[in-house]
Formats: structure tokens, C-alpha cells, sequence
């Protein structure tokens, strides 16, 4: 990701807009947000929404992010994708710009998890009775660690929030807001790599990953210190964004 000068450069020559995105704590003006405020104030990469942070707020987090988001940009495509996930921005450009002539795009790796009624594990799903018996699968929607919807199903999301349900899980809220839509769900498995060895072998062979995580731990297991060691290994090479053709 450029910083600086060069994140402004990658916007007004390649049209990549690149937010961390965030909203506020519990207490707001708190020595959190104030630290936000400072990094802000200094590299000028995030985007600050009217929305209280918690884990159990993401669903409503994606609503505010796409609707500021396409009221801040007049962008092709919109794109969420974790922290802790390695990116590489420019074949995320390439395999994006294949659909830019298309309406109503959705795209990431689409998966269809069990629905976990029991309470108390992880990604439990408290309104499970709606998705029929005990045991029954989501329908198709793309895995939470990234994924990108076109224009018009960003300003979708804008104009009916009010009324677009959240599940427990963000991924599967998404999915839900367009499984009665004519809504093309295209299956990239370049966006849900492994890390290395998977994405390393892969780029060896010239088939550079959109996006590299371990689904065992919903992204890069321990990011912090392996996150440099994965872009390394996978990275499509620092300049590669700048010579893409979008």
C-alpha cells in the first residue's frame, strides 16, 4: 500500500482509492479515537464513519461503509477486505476491470456455511429458525475476508438501509441483502489463497493471488508477525499496481 504522496498519486493516475476504515468507540473523543485522530492526522488513509465499533456491530458497519463510501467516490467497484489479509493490488485491478461492462456484480469466494444454532460458538446465528431445519447451509455468499460489489449495488445498499436486515455475520447479511436480486455472484477463488506455501507456488507459476489468507484463522494467522514474510513470498512485486491496465 503507498503512503503518503504516492497513495494520492495511486488515485488520480490509476483510480485506486486505499482507506483503512473505521468508526468511533463506545466514548466518543476517547483516548482511542484521539490516537485514531493523530495516525489520521498524519498518513491520511483512513475513512472515519458515524458508526460505533464492536464485533457484533460489522453488519451494520458494511451498510455505513458502502453508503458513505459510494457518496464519497464514483467508483466501478467497492471493495471490503480485513486487515489481516495480503492484497495485491494490482491483479485485484486486473480481475476487477474484467467486469466493468456488467451491472450488478458480486464478486469474492463464495462459500455456504453450516447455520450454527447452538449458542455460545462462534458465527452462532441467532435467527437459525429462518433458514429452515437444524443442520441446513447458508445460501451462496463471499467469504468475509474480501470482497467487492459493482456501483450499483453499492448505491443499493446506500438507498435501503434502513430497511436491509442484519444477521449476526456480515458475510452473510450481504449476501442476504442481494439473494433476491438479479445479482451476478462470481466465484474468483484468486481472492481466497492460502499462504505460502499455496499462494508462493502459485506465483511461481504465474498465477499471482488476488488475496492470501488461512482459513483457519479467517486470515493470516498471527498478521502481525508473519503479514511481511506472506508479501515476500506472494507479492505480485511492489510496481506491478502502477503498470496495470484498468
Amino acid at each position: 500500500m503507498p503512503q503518503g504522496p504516492k497513495l494520492k498519486q495511486l488515485e488520480e493516475k490509476k483510480g485506486i482509492v486505499i482507506r483503512f476504515v473505521i468508526g468511533h468507540s463506545v466514548t466518543p473523543g476517547g483516548i482511542l479515537d484521539r490516537a485514531i485522530d493523530a495516525e489520521d492526522a498524519q498518513h491520511n488513509d483512513f475513512l472515519r464513519l458515524e458508526h460505533v465499533e464492536g464485533y457484533h456491530e460489522l453488519s451494520a458497519k458494511t451498510k455505513t461503509y458502502f453508503s458513505t463510501a459510494v457518496a464519497k467516490w464514483d467508483a466501478d467497484f467497492y471493495v471490503k477486505v480485513d486487515d489481516d489479509v495480503h492484497v495485491n493490488l494490482g491483479m485485484l485491478a486486473t480481475t476487477l476491470s474484467r467486469y466493468r461492462s456488467k451491472p450488478r456484480i458480486y464478486i469474492g469466494c463464495m462459500k455456504s456455511g453450516p447455520v450454527l444454532a447452538q449458542k455460545g460458538v462462534k458465527y452462532h446465528e441467532p435467527e437459525y429458525w429462518k433458514f429452515g431445519e437444524e443442520g441446513n447451509r447458508y445460501f451462496r455468499h463471499a467469504t468475509g475476508q474480501i470482497y467487492a460489489i459493482s456501483r450499483d449495488l453499492a448505491t443499493y445498499i446506500s438507498i435501503n438501509s434502513p430497511i436491509l436486515h442484519r444477521y449476526a455475520n456480515e458475510d452473510v447479511s450481504l449476501g442476504a441483502w442481494f439473494i433476491g436480486l438479479d445479482v451476478e455472484h462470481i466465484d474468483e477463488r484468486s481472492m481466497c489463497c492460502g499462504t505460502p506455501p499455496d499462494c508462493e507456488w502459485k506465483a511461481q507459476a504465474g498465477n499471482v493471488c488476488v488475496a492470501s489468507f488461512d482459513w483457519t484463522c479467517s486470515g493470516i494467522c498471527k498478521s502481525v508477525e508473519r503479514l511481511k514474510e506472506v508479501h515476500r513470498t506472494c507479492s505480485e512485486g511492489d510496481g506491478a499496481v502502477w503498470s496495470t491496465l484498468i
